[in-house]
């Protein structure tokens, strides 16, 4: 069965403001210092799924950018633009249909984030062999979820049966329910429970699975896409693109199906995983200092203690700052404390109903 990759790289990183922007988002920066988040993620799974079988969803402000700087190995045919956002699942959906007019048949589909940060990439692909090995020979919607280290209220979690289902060619466990991100009193009964797990993004599963969930959980999304799915490889496959996608229902893919569908399992990986999705994400990255600080920037500091600093080049002088993230790019800055990290997005949310576009 052929195997595709179908990378989510449309999203704004509005809690990685402001160096993340809507034209050139956290997915599209070299925050590691390798490379863009996007290419290591097409990097992370090569000798599992072949990278000319990568395709990629994204929107129209992003593409042109996202055309020039994507890893060399994906066809800029795999590049599939939503002309509006409407979720993941419509995201999905249309990544499911493509790969099928693509391959011209069944194949398994591997969804991923694009800004995932992985230090045991060895173990990484190794786990991903095994979900697609699942995945292949039944008919479940298989995720992978990670084992969690500390009481995050930033990630969401999968809470799963303990007794597992099959223990070959790994442990799998059906999953309970998926858990929207915690407060932290919750989350530290998560973590002591030990029947839950940080839901990563990571989705494996054929086309024809996905596509019979969409039917029987979201007729509606499934029915109004239909003319795309019959259009693709046409002249008028553009257009019916054009028409049909602003009218799709905006819902994501973990409340239309993943909560809904009785055939979801799930598989524990350990492979170094974090979701780099806001500033205090950085020190899976970069190690604080002795003072806990991860400085990124040009300052000088009396008595800073466990912050992040961030800066474009020109000086950034602290006085008895404990615990804040302060990021400069130029035209812009943000100060606040860590444990608001979660809350940048409220912030471009409020650029834009001033008006403030230029900063979005």
């Amino acid at each position: 069965m052929n195997k595709y990759a179908t990378i989510l790289a449309g999203g704004g990183g509005t809690r990685f403001w402001p160096l993340s922007r809507q034209e050139i988002p956290k997915q599209l920066l070299n925050i590691s210092g390798n490379d863009i988040m996007l290419n290591d993620t097409i990097e992370r799974f090569k000798g599992i799924i072949p990278q000319e079988n990568t395709v990629i969803v994204t929107n129209r402000t992003q593409a042109v950018l996202l055309e020039s700087i994507m890893h060399s190995s994906v066809q800029k045919s795999n590049i599939l633009i939503e002309p509006v956002a409407r979720n993941t699942s419509a995201s999905i959906l249309f990544a499911a249909f493509s790969i099928q007019q693509m391959s011209e048949g069944d194949s398994l589909m591997v969804v991923l984030p694009s800004d995932h940060y992985i230090t045991d990439e060895p173990q990484f692909r190794l786990t991903l062999d095994e979900a697609c090995t699942v995945a292949m020979e039944s008919d479940a919607i298989v995720t992978i979820g990670i084992k969690p280290t500390f009481p995050s209220t930033g990630y969401g979690y999968i809470a799963y049966d303990q007794e597992p289902i099959a223990v070959q060619p790994v442990a799998v466990y059906d999953v309970a329910e998926f858990v929207e991100k915690p407060d932290f009193k919750k989350a530290q009964g998560y973590l002591a429970s030990g029947n839950y797990l940080w839901n990563s993004g990571i989705f494996i599963w054929k086309t024809s699975v996905i596509i019979d969930n969409f039917k029987r959980y979201l007729p509606r999304l499934y029915n109004t896409m239909l003319p795309i799915s019959e259009a693709l490889g046409t002249a008028r496959e553009q257009e019916t693109i054009n028409r049909i996608y602003p009218l799709l229902q905006n819902i994501s893919i973990d409340y239309g199906i993943l909560e809904r569908s009785d055939e979801v399992v799930v598989l524990s990986g350990q492979f170094g995983w974090n979701d780099i999705g806001s500033w205090d994400a950085l020190g899976a990255i970069f190690p604080p200092d002795d003072e806990g600080n991860i400085i990124k920037a040009n300052h000088v500091g009396i008595d800073t203690r466990n912050s992040i600093i961030y800066g474009n080049g020109r000086l950034i002088t602290t006085i008895g700052v404990d615990g804040f993230i302060i990021a400069d790019t130029g035209d812009a800055v943000m100060i606040c404390p860590k444990d608001k990290a979660q809350s940048v997005k409220d912030i471009v949310d409020l650029l834009k109903d001033k008006g403030m576009l230029e900063y979005v």
